[in-house]
C-alpha cells in the first residue's frame, strides 16, 4: 500500500450531509476530503460502486463482550469480528457481565490483558458503580474509562449489584468531581413485578412497565440536577419518559440518552408466544411506542441509537420451553445494528446521514472519542462501505457473533455492509487483529 490512499466516493455521508467526494488518508488519518475529481497524485486510489455509500465507521458505546469470566458467551475476538462485519469500528465495552467485572482498577487491568491482541476493532470500557466501590471510581477514571455504568435495579448478576438513591446520589457526586459520565439502566425496582413462569410475552411486558422507567428516569435526572453530573440513560424502550428528559435538558441538566435498535423494528404484537430471543430489559413494547421513539430521534429528543449486545449461549435462552421468565434478558444484535436501522429509517422516509448520526457521530461525541464518528480531516480513517440498496436475509449461521441466537433470524433486511476499514486498511477477519485499547482523553 503506498503511503498514501485516496478513496472517491459518488456518495458519502460528510458533516451530516450526503454527497459526494474524495477522502485522502495518510498514516491510518484523513488529511483531506475534497470534491469526486480530485487528484490523485502520490496515492492508492479506490473507486467506490455506484451503488455504495462510503460512511464513517460506526461507535457502538453498548457492547457487552463478557470476557472474561463468560467467554463461552461471547468474547473480545468474537465480538470485534462481528463489529466489523457490521460496520462498526469502534465499541465501549460495559464493565458486566465479565467475571470479575470491571468495578475496580484490578479488574480493568484484567480485561485489558485479556483484550490484548483479541481486538479487530478499536475497544474502550465503562468501569462499573456498585454499591461500596466509589473509592474505586477515580483509580479507574484516571486509568481511562470512558465513564461508570450503574443499575437501579437487579442487574441480572450478583457480582454487579444495584445501587439504592442515596447511592446514585454519592456516584453521581463523585462522578460530577472527576468529570466523568454516569450511565444507567433506568428501570425502578418497586415499578417492576415478579414475571410469572410461562410462554406468553404479555406477562412478561406486563411485570416491567412503562411507569417502571419513567420513574427511574425522573429520578437520574433529578440526581443529575442536584449534583451537577453528567448522566446518560442507557436502552431507552419507554417513550413516555421523553417528556421528562426534554424539560430536564431545557433546564440546563447534561443528560442524554439513547435507544436500540430492536425497541425501533420490532413490537409487542409481533413477540411469538415462547420466543424468548426477544427478551430484554427493559421490554419491547407496542407499535404506538415504538413510533414514538421513531418520532423522538427526528426530533432530537433522544441522542443515539446503539446496540446494547447482550449475547449469551442458547441454553439461556430457554428456547426448550419457551418461559419468558426463566430466559436470559438481552438480545444480540452488534454485526446487524446498521441494516436493521436503516430498514426502519428508509421506511419512514429519514436520510441515512441521520442514521449515521444517530450511530457514529453522537455516540463519539459523547464519550469524547474526538477522532471517531465522522468523515473529516485529522479523524481516524475508519470507514465503512455500505450498499443501502440491497435487500438480504438473517442467517444466524453466516454472523460472526459466537452463538447463532438472534431474533432478527429469517427477516429481510435493507443494506449491506460490504467492506470496513480501521485507520485506512480493511479489516480482514482472517488476518492479525489491529484494533487498539482505548483510554478516554488519548486521540490515537
Amino acid at each position: 500500500m503506498a503511503a498514501e490512499l485516496l478513496v472517491r466516493a459518488r456518495r458519502a455521508v460528510v458533516g451530516r450531509v450526503e454527497r459526494s467526494a474524495s477522502v485522502r488518508v495518510r498514516d491510518g488519518v484523513i488529511v483531506g476530503v475534497a470534491a469526486l475529481d480530485a487528484d490523485a497524485a502520490g496515492a492508492t486510489e479506490v473507486v467506490l460502486d455506484a451503488d455504495e455509500v462510503l460512511l464513517p465507521g460506526l461507535v457502538d458505546t453498548h457492547v457487552h463482550v463478557n470476557e472474561p469470566g463468560r467467554t463461552e458467551w461471547e468474547g473480545f475476538a468474537s465480538a470485534t469480528r462481528a463489529a466489523a462485519a457490521g460496520g462498526v469500528t469502534t465499541i465501549v465495552d460495559m464493565p458486566l457481565n465479565s467475571v470479575p467485572p470491571t468495578t475496580t482498577l484490578a479488574a480493568l487491568e484484567a480485561k485489558r490483558a485479556v483484550a490484548t491482541g483479541q481486538a479487530w476493532v478499536d475497544v474502550g470500557f465503562w468501569g462499573g458503580a456498585v454499591p461500596g466501590n466509589v473509592a474505586d471510581l477515580a483509580p479507574m477514571h484516571e486509568a481511562g474509562v470512558f465513564g461508570f455504568k450503574c443499575f437501579l435495579l437487579d442487574s441480572g448478576v450478583e457480582e454487579f449489584g444495584h445501587l439504592s438513591p442515596a447511592e446514585l446520589a454519592a456516584a453521581m457526586g463523585e462522578s460530577a468531581r472527576l468529570g466523568s459520565l454516569l450511565v444507567v439502566h433506568a428501570e425502578d425496582a418497586d415499578e417492576v413485578g415478579e414475571c410469572a413462569h410461562g410462554t406468553t410475552y404479555r406477562g412478561f411486558l406486563e411485570s416491567r412497565p412503562d411507569a417502571a422507567e419513567e420513574r427511574a428516569v425522573a429520578l437520574v435526572v433529578e440526581t443529575a440536577r442536584r449534583t451537577g453530573a453528567r448522566a446518560h440513560v442507557v436502552h431507552l424502550s419507554a417513550s413516555g419518559a421523553v417528556p421528562a428528559l426534554r424539560a430536564a435538558r431545557t433546564a440546563g441538566v447534561d443528560v442524554s440518552v439513547e435507544t436500540c435498535p430492536h425497541y425501533l423494528h420490532f413490537d409487542a404484537a409481533s413477540v411469538a408466544d415462547g420466543a424468548t430471543e426477544l427478551k430484554c430489559c427493559p421490554p419491547i413494547r407496542g407499535a404506538a411506542n415504538r413510533d414514538a421513539l421513531w418520532r423522538a430521534l427526528v426530533d432530537g429528543d433522544i441522542d443515539l441509537v446503539v446496540t446494547d449486545h447482550s449475547p449469551c449461549t442458547a441454553d439461556l435462552k430457554a428456547r426448550d420451553t419457551g418461559d419468558f421468565a426463566a430466559a436470559w434478558g438481552g438480545i444480540a444484535s452488534l454485526q446487524l445494528g446498521l441494516p436493521v436501522v436503516w430498514t426502519g429509517a428508509r421506511e419512514r422516509g429519514v436520510p441515512l446521514a441521520d442514521v449515521v448520526g444517530w450511530m457514529a457521530t453522537a455516540p463519539a461525541r459523547r464519550v469524547g472519542l474526538a477522532a471517531k464518528g465522522e468523515i473529516a480531516v485529522g479523524a481516524d480513517a475508519d470507514l465503512c462501505v455500505f450498499a443501502p440498496d440491497e435487500t438480504w436475509v438473517v442467517d444466524p449461521a453466516a454472523l460472526h457473533h459466537k452463538n447463532p441466537v438472534t431474533p432478527y433470524a429469517g427477516r429481510t433486511l435493507t443494506g449491506t455492509v460490504r467492506a470496513t476499514w480501521l485507520r485506512g486498511r480493511p479489516v480482514d477477519p482472517a488476518a492479525p487483529p489491529r484494533g487498539r485499547l482505548l483510554r478516554r482523553g488519548e486521540r490515537r
